[in-house]
């Protein structure tokens, strides 16, 4: 019996540290840094198996589509611990390949080896297993080689490295820091990019440039997450900001585009204690512009309206088709439809997102904590490129706001390009109505 008993010890002694100590606390806990890390969003295709893969990811060269990721043997079913944290965590696939960057392993290199044991656990314990094969790229040859993206790796991807908090350091920012940087990978849409596609930098502390807003993605504006006024963070407080990442909605603007997923799939289900120390970290960064003013809000606009006078061009459009919802005045009504007036979504050097806005609409997701849903109906079949150029410009430059004015070619282009990725067609349409 003594022999067997040593026998017992010895195995359980040479098990993986998660097989050995991975419990329902454990999975539990990784189920809430997979919420974190929003690795849902990603990994489930529209109508799809949860984590089964199979989504399409639009990069410059071609179509990603994301893996599955499910415990069964068509996903990470046979990847043992140190398979599963070089893929999350090196970009290195069990097959030794390179994974495209489509996978943030360069923000998640900052993430844990306690947290990457917990999110194992999780994803072979707690995932339902779904038989999905992965998809094939659909870029084309001699761009789909993989060996190039090993030297991308090697160039721009970190060394794995726990994070660190500087000595002294507030640790609900810390906190934040290392949620931000590392397993919600804030960077990965909201930092500019270089011609060689890697972030520019990784964290506040390698550059301004860091969470300062990015170009175009999806038809999207990642917006400036820094202290600026204008276009940033600069006029929220961190009380909005939790709200914001809470519902989706708060006093001073309403979610959009690709953050609606963040929010809906991620951000609601965090603890008040996370999210506050993401704020507070956000609320940590200067501005990009030493000398950004706050908003002063100009009330002409609001007063020529209130008089019946619609003269500036946009005016009218405007009138017609926003005042009911965002007033003439421009400051809506809190948590329901954005105020207008001050808002840096609205004074960005790009206006690709206000006009998506304009030609898509969009719906505010229903959350626990909001679970009222508001919808703003698309124009793009009523409006004309030249009345939503109009009604852009006229929302861009009125309330005190500071943005540039945009075209009917700027519409026209935006328009075509959703109609492309709708019906996967270059339909060579016009707009004008």
């Amino acid at each position: 019996m003594k022999k067997i008993i040593v026998a017992a010890l010895m195995l359980c002694a040479n098990l993986p540290a998660w097989a050995a100590e991975s419990t329902d606390a454990q999975i539990k806990q990784g189920e809430y840094l997979a919420r974190a890390g929003d690795c849902v969003a990603c990994h489930t295709a529209k109508g799809g198996k949860p984590f089964a893969g199979g989504l399409g990811m639009e990069t410059p060269i071609g179509t990603v589509y994301s893996t599955n990721i499910t415990p069964d043997a068509s996903g990470i079913g046979g990847y043992s611990f140190d398979d599963f944290d070089r893929a999350v965590r090196h970009g290195i696939g069990k097959s030794g390949s390179s994974l495209y960057p489509a996978m943030p392993f360069p923000s998640y290199a900052r993430v844990s080896p306690a947290d990457m044991q917990a999110l194992y656990a999780y994803f072979m314990k707690g995932v339902e297993p779904v038989e999905q094969p992965n998809k094939e790229t659909d870029i084309p040859w001699p761009l789909s080689m993989r060996w190039p993206l090993s030297i991308w790796r090697e160039l721009f991807a970190p060394k794995v490295e726990t994070h660190q908090a500087p000595v002294g350091a507030d640790p609900v920012v810390s906190r934040g820091a290392y949620l931000v940087e590392g397993l919600g990978h804030c960077g990965a849409c909201h930092t500019p990019r270089a011609i060689t596609m890697q972030e520019k930098a990784l964290s506040a502390s390698e550059s301004p440039l860091f969470l300062s807003g990015s170009a175009p993605l999806e038809g999207w504006i990642a917006k400036n997450l820094r202290g600026d006024h204008k276009d940033g963070l600069g006029s929220w407080s961190e009380d909005d900001l939790v709200l914001f990442l809470q519902t989706g909605r708060s006093d001073r603007g309403a979610v959009f585009g690709g953050m609606s997923d963040v929010v809906e799939h991620s951000m609601q289900y965090m603890t008040e204690a996370d999210l506050r120390a993401i704020a507070r970290y956000l609320k940590s960064l200067p501005p990009t512009d030493p000398d950004d003013k706050p908003h002063q809000y100009d009330k002409q606009v609001a007063d020529a309206l209130w008089r019946g006078d619609d003269s500036k061009p946009g005016a009218s459009v405007y009138i017609d088709n926003c005042a009911a919802c965002h007033r003439t005045d421009g400051q809506g009504y809190a948590r329901v439809f954005p105020a207008l007036a001050g808002n840096p979504v609205l004074q960005t050097v790009d206006a690709t997102s206000l006009i998506n806005i304009v030609l898509k609409g969009g719906s505010l997701p229903a959350t626990h904590a909001a679970p009222s849903t508001f919808t703003m109906p698309d124009f793009a079949w009523r409006l004309s490129d030249e009345q939503i150029a109009a009604v852009v410009t006229f929302i861009r430059t009125s309330w005190g706001n500071q943005g540039a004015a945009v075209t009917a070619s700027d519409v026209k282009s935006l328009r075509v390009d959703g109609l492309r990725q709708t019906t996967g067609n270059d339909l060579g349409l016009t707009s004008s109505k």
